[in-house]
């Protein structure tokens, strides 16, 4: 009997063939990340999905770090990290000029648009005394509806410090001549909005800073039990042409932003796989909102972030794959 043989370019060809599918299909293989994002619970939807997503193009993603967003923004630039997929344009405008800018970064997206801030009071107390804007709380026997140390200033609910917000809030408090009759409470932004739920529930006055995408507006719901406030006039730091007034005529004092993954220039402009998935990845607004819902029912430790992400993957199948395919062939 004559056994076949096998001829030994055709191996050598199958065996190349074989090797350029795999490095098509896997063009992130042998190649590190190092992903980082900011403390806010509401950064790992975006973070996790632009992990996973690397992952399936066989990049080596490392264990997720966390930092202050201006610390975050100068790991990005100094190429401590390689990517965050939470900086805010133009909240964080900022810290991206510090950490280097356009020369050291590479602000990919945007990955989520209509990303709103504002200040708000409860709608009880709103509708009691008419109270609409800001400004009013100059009034010392307005401001001090909102009193919750006894100090008889109002008490705002406010931003950690670090955080963009915290700078806008800050410049307005001078700006508007407030600082005799408000106090910007600092500190854990959700202990803090703690507080104001149960203040809440006991059907006290409250004040708070809040923004989307986030669970308070699912809890303190604006037009049912708490009334957003205008401010006096446009008024942001470092910007005084900035106009925060909105179409239909409300000021809320803040821009609304889009959110942007942040890569590191050097590695964006190596990995070319890499940096077409990340301009492709698109997280509605809503899906962004519903995933806090979950996070505060409960669903708040790493290995829900990480099902959160795998979940909206798997819902999004298609479109995900669409941006693989094209990360796949940018890597040709």
């Amino acid at each position: 009997m004559i056994r076949p043989t096998l001829n030994a370019g055709a191996l050598v060809a199958g065996l190349l063939l074989s090797t350029t599918a795999i490095a098509q299909d896997m063009p992130g293989e042998g190649v590190s990340v190092q992903p980082i994002k900011a403390t806010p619970v509401n950064a790992w939807l975006w973070n996790q999905v632009v992990a996973l997503g690397l992952g399936e193009l066989g990049y080596d993603v490392e264990e997720m770090r966390e930092a202050d967003f201006p610390v975050l923004h100068l790991a990005v630039g100094q190429g401590d990290a390689d990517f965050t997929a939470n900086n805010w344009k133009p909240l964080h405008d900022a810290y991206f000029d510090r950490a280097g800018a356009d020369d050291t970064m590479v602000r990919v997206g945007p990955i989520t648009t209509g990303a709103g801030q504002g200040y708000y009071i409860d709608e009880a107390t709103a509708d009691e005394y008419g109270i609409t804007n800001l400004g009013q709380l100059k009034d010392p026997e307005i401001a001090k509806l909102f009193d919750s140390d006894g100090d008889g200033r109002a008490n705002l609910a406010g931003c950690n410090p670090g955080w963009g917000c915290e700078g806008v809030i800050e410049h307005q408090l001078d700006e508007f001549d407030l600082r005799d009759t408000v106090q910007h409470d600092q500190g854990s932004y959700y202990a803090i909005i703690a507080d104001v739920l149960t203040r809440h529930e006991n059907g006290d006055p409250i004040l708070y800073y809040t923004w989307t995408p986030n669970w308070v507006g699912d809890v303190l719901v604006p037009g049912e039990n708490t009334a957003p406030l205008n401010v006096p006039y446009s008024s942001m730091p470092n910007d005084p042409d900035v106009d925060t007034e909105l179409p239909d005529g409300t000021n809320p004092g803040f821009v609304v932003n889009e959110i942007y993954i942040l890569a590191n220039r050097d590695f964006y402009e190596a990995n070319p796989a890499a940096a077409t998935f990340m301009e492709q990845v698109k997280i509605p607004l809503a899906d962004v909102n519903a995933v806090q819902v979950k996070i505060r029912n409960g669903a708040d430790s790493s290995e829900d972030f990480l099902n959160q992400a795998q979940t909206w993957i798997d819902d999004n199948r298609d479109t995900v794959d669409g941006w693989l395919e094209k990360a796949r062939a940018a890597a040709k």
